[in-house]
């Protein structure tokens, strides 16, 4: 099984299309993937880790966010190896 993404809300705050949703790696090798926010441009996202044990290392992401955001719907991130959590993201419109 490899590094997966799911969206399992989207909203609209003020100006701002939001989407939230879950990152899974398979046991023992992934350390991140992409993440499809179903944004047309991301300005942010923040990650929060699960699981019953702590992180070793926070999950960040692997992209460069200019004024204008990142174009298009997919964010790289990086994590711990095993790690799954959550992520909330804003930006423009959802694609």
């Amino acid at each position: 099984m490899a590094f997966t993404s799911a969206i399992t809300q989207r909203d609209i705050w003020g100006s701002m299309a939001v989407s939230m949703g879950t990152f899974t790696n398979s046991t023992g090798a992934d350390t991140g993937g992409d993440i499809n926010t179903g944004l047309n441009r991301c300005y942010g996202i923040i990650l929060q880790p699960g699981g019953s044990s702590v992180a070793t290392n926070a999950a960040a992401v692997n992209e460069t966010f200019t004024a204008n955001g990142v174009a298009g719907s997919a964010i790289t991130i990086v994590t711990d190896a095993d790690a799954d959590g959550t992520w909330l993201a804003f930006g423009d419109q959802h694609s």
